[in-house]
């Protein structure tokens, strides 16, 4: 091997963003002659950007000790910083913490007045954001000043992002998407280093998804996809990237284009240490399933994702209720609630909370739930989430017997959602308009209003939706099943969510007999789909203890 030649191969594949090869040079070059300091850190980072983890912190962690071994403590102590923060990110607090404290503690030692000092300031920061978000800002406005002093843009970038989520959580929301855009704008110019530049794509995304702010979280995942799909061997941040498109598409009613890719997130971060940002994927792949009426999928994905250290909730308790255990989703969600004092995250599950409460008939809870989602979409502003607490409030005063003024608020929510394009949501809506148009007297306007929320339930494949309004259009009969014992035996099974041919192993039958057994049951019981044939179970307690017994 011609080491030198070979080493400015990979230099040059590092500079234009050619990770797979630049890894792969520098790597061989490395096993022949050890790398300086310099391409330790462009080997580093190579490895993280193509998914080597472990490779690419004992990368960096051996160029900090050859930067101490050259006097060069200041790159030492930016190393130290680049070990920690991956560390921190999945988790690792221990490990990573004392990575910065060693970091600290060159500086200090050295007392050296450097961009570095600026740069340890952000994980403490990122510590206390959510615990007390003004010492956060002023960690963050320190190391934003250091930056402009040494003239480093990363930094800087960095910093004023980390301000603005602060801002975002002391309650001043307009000040601090001041600065996660213009973070975003250095973000976009392609003058920051890949590390950076992915880390604060996801983190505002993150940070607009919180605010229920759809158009900057659309802006910016669009952008951020441009920004992966330049680099074709990129690992980390693509698999962020799709979960973010899958919430978009999600919104819009590309349900299976949604659920595409939670998948196909699911299978790129399986394979990285990053257990947090997986259970995210898991946690979206879940709520598709959910929403469709795969409720085994769903739930296996749910507990996936709690493994992976995600919150199960609203989805979980969501998912109960669409099978009728009404009783377990209202205590999980209460607990929930119980458990999460911050006004953004709650905002997150006062509507599932209001639905649930509705459904067990807890009006003056669901009236709680409603006024606070009022009060907080208010504050933000935010079109998502006024048409959220629009829908909410509509349905508590129907429950609440005011339906003028719940017709008023429906028809706010249905406004908006035509505005925004969420044609699942404006659906759910209008089925609350076709009750309260009922109650009215006006039943022609109620049925358009039932007919196109049907529509829309079936185009989307929404299946539990579409057996809650059969049930509410009486097409499921109350009384005697009509079922024999053996059909009540396949239904029941049905509604575990089991395949044709799970059931036939189960039950010894041929799958032929079972879809004989399913077509009897489908006309007895006027039921067009296995969604609302697993809703007629669990409403029916066709799926309770003396069943699983």
């Amino acid at each position: 091997m011609d080491v030198a030649a070979e080493l400015e191969r990979g230099r040059d594949a590092f500079a234009h963003q050619a990770w797979s090869d630049a890894y792969a040079v520098l790597s061989d070059v490395d096993r022949e002659e050890p790398l300086a300091p310099d391409d330790l850190v462009r080997l580093a980072t190579s490895a993280f950007l193509v998914g080597r983890d472990a490779e690419s912190g004992a990368a960096t962690e051996r160029a900090h000790h050859a930067y101490l071994g050259l006097g060069e403590t200041t790159l030492a102590v930016r190393c130290a910083f680049w070990t920690a923060m991956p560390l921190l990110l999945r988790g690792e607090t221990a490990r990573g913490g004392g990575w910065l404290a060693r970091a600290q503690r060159l500086l200090d030692d050295g007392r050296l007045d450097c961009v570095e000092r600026g740069y340890v300031l952000v994980p403490q920061g990122i510590r206390l954001v959510h615990k007390d978000p003004r010492a956060a800002h002023d960690l963050f406005f320190e190391a934003a000043a250091i930056g402009d002093r040494f003239g480093d843009q990363d930094l800087v970038t960095l910093a004023r992002h980390g301000q603005g989520r602060a801002l975002v959580y002391a309650g001043e929301t307009a000040a601090g998407t001041a600065l996660l855009d213009e973070a975003m704008v250095e973000v976009s110019s392609g003058r920051l280093s890949p590390l950076v530049t992915g880390l604060v794509y996801c983190s505002v995304i993150e940070a607009c998804e919180e605010l229920f702010d759809l158009r900057r979280a659309q802006e910016w995942t669009a952008a951020l996809s441009h920004w992966c799909a330049a680099q074709p061997d990129l690992v980390p941040y693509r698999g962020q990237c799709m979960i973010h498109r899958s919430h978009v598409l999600q919104t819009h009613g590309a349900w299976p284009d949604a659920l595409d890719e939670a998948r196909r997130a699911c299978e790129r971060l399986a394979a990285t240490p990053g257990r947090a940002v997986l259970g995210m994927a898991l946690y979206q792949e879940a709520e598709l399933h959910r929403v469709r009426g795969a409720f085994a999928r769903s739930e296996e994905a749910f507990r996936q994702a709690g493994e992976c250290g995600h919150r199960v909730q609203p989805g979980l308790a969501l998912m109960w209720l669409a099978q009728g255990r009404v009783e377990a989703a209202a205590a999980a969600i209460r607990s929930a609630l119980d458990e999460t004092p911050d006004r953004l995250r709650r905002a997150r599950l006062l509507a599932p909370y209001a639905e649930i409460m509705l459904a067990a008939d807890d009006v003056p809870a669901a009236r709680e739930a409603a006024d606070e989602l009022t009060g907080t979409a208010d504050e933000l502003a935010a079109p998502l989430l006024r048409a959220v607490a629009a829908h909410v409030r509509g349905a508590v005063l129907l429950a609440e017997g005011e339906v003028v003024t719940a017709l008023d608020a429906l028809l706010e929510a249905g406004g908006i959602w035509g505005e925004i394009e969420a044609p699942y949501d404006r659906a759910r809506t209008r089925v609350l308009l076709g009750l309260a148009r009922q109650r009215l007297g006006d039943a022609g306007t109620a049925r358009l209003e039932l007919s196109a929320a049907r529509k829309a339930f079936r185009e989307l494949g929404a299946a539990p939706d579409l057996a809650r309004l059969d049930a509410l259009a009486g097409a499921v009969p109350q009384g005697d099943t009509g079922l024999s014992p053996r059909e009540i035996e396949v239904l029941r099974l049905v509604a575990t969510g089991r395949t044709n041919h799970a059931i036939a192993a189960d039950l010894v039958l041929s799958e032929k007999t079972v879809a004989r057994h399913l077509s009897n049951i489908f006309g007895k019981l006027g039921l067009s789909s296995r969604a609302a044939a697993t809703a007629y179970a669990y409403e029916h307690d066709l799926v309770g203890r003396r069943w699983a017994e």
